[in-house]
């Protein structure tokens, strides 16, 4: 089989993930280098996977170096105010901790970038977030952020990079914080997971249409990144369907013969229980025990010479994208007023 590009994400621990379950030396050789390191605990109902990447994981992941702080709850629903209120508290501790070399008074400005193309709903998380940080600064007496949305580099014809350079050039803030959407290579993580970082962003990076970074490197100021994955690619999204379909039949068959199986009403969902699934080559061939990455590299190369490279999101996302833009911005205000008090 072909070997191509099959995994376009912005998540580190999916990049990390390719890497890391390529083979077991592989694996052992990376730990022995500390190229990167990688750090998983469940808070609550969120799942927390810090990434510290060094010099060496940097050629090793291709991503910058850095830390890379994961938050998601993949049974959370579009109306789950429980999981999001979680995933706000986690945000807001892990904001803290990002930052907490930086010193930050009343006087310091902290400039908020709310990228992406609010006519094109999977990419607006960053105007939401502008929008919802607008609301909320309305009701204070002095600002607290300085809010900007810059728009894309296809309604400008600019460099999205070169107006924030040129934002922080004149303003002079401590920090930059960049709000995006993103792309992941699980569509069980869309709209579920929060990615934040302290190495800034390349906006287009996860579907392939990269831009200039806005970085530190680039801005000269810390800068920070919060990402929110909306999109998968449908190839991967139809490799987890195929996935979903073969747990679904190996679990009815090794249940048809308990008396449970006879009182069961309701649908299967998936289970992290190990399941037979050479029961089902009689049927499907022996692709059924094909790593889950084969299967998804075959639906890649299958449909990588179709004209339209699609792209997937939820129906539900303009009502996800606003509760994540509320969330964003709750969890700022509370983080910048109590890093205020610490100085």
């Amino acid at each position: 089989m072909q070997e191509i590009t099959w995994n376009r994400t912005d998540l580190i621990d999916e990049t990390a993930e390719v890497v890391f379950q390529s083979s077991d030396r592989l694996k052992e050789n990376l730990n022995d280098e500390r190229g990167i390191k990688i750090e998983e605990w469940q808070q609550n109902r969120v799942k927390i996977t810090k990434v510290e990447v060094n010099a060496i994981g940097e050629e090793q992941v291709h991503k910058k170096q850095g830390t890379y702080v994961t938050l998601s709850i993949p049974t959370l629903t579009s109306e789950d105010r429980h999981g999001f209120s979680q995933l706000q508290e986690s945000l807001t501790h892990y904001l803290a901790e990002l930052h907490k070399d930086i010193s930050i008074t009343a006087e310091s400005k902290i400039l908020v970038i709310g990228l992406g193309n609010k006519t094109i709903t999977p990419d607006a998380i960053g105007p939401y977030v502008i929008d919802a940080m607008h609301k909320k600064q309305s009701e204070h007496e002095s600002p607290e952020f300085i809010l900007y949305a810059p728009g894309v580099t296809a309604q400008t014809g600019f460099e999205t990079s070169d107006y924030v350079q040129a934002l922080t050039e004149k303003i002079q803030p401590e920090l930059v914080i960049i709000v995006d959407a993103l792309a992941t290579s699980g569509s069980a993580r869309l709209c579920r997971t929060i990615q934040l970082t302290n190495t800034g962003i390349q906006p287009g990076g996860g579907v392939g249409n990269h831009r200039k970074e806005i970085s530190k490197e680039v801005l000269q100021v810390p800068v920070s990144a919060i990402g929110i994955p909306t999109v998968v690619e449908a190839p991967i999204l139809m490799a987890d369907a195929v996935e979903a379909v073969f747990q679904s039949i190996a679990a009815k068959i090794s249940e048809k013969d308990k008396p449970s199986h006879k009182l069961s009403v309701t649908n299967w969902t998936p289970t992290t229980d190990d399941l037979d699934l050479s029961t089902l080559e009689p049927i499907f061939g022996q692709w059924v025990n094909w790593p889950k990455e084969d299967r998804r590299q075959l639906f890649e190369e299958v449909f990588s010479a179709h004209p339209e490279r699609l792209i997937v999101t939820p129906k539900e996302v303009d009502f996800w994208l606003n509760q994540f833009a509320f969330l964003i911005s709750e969890s700022l205000f509370d983080w910048i007023k109590n890093a205020r008090k610490t100085f």
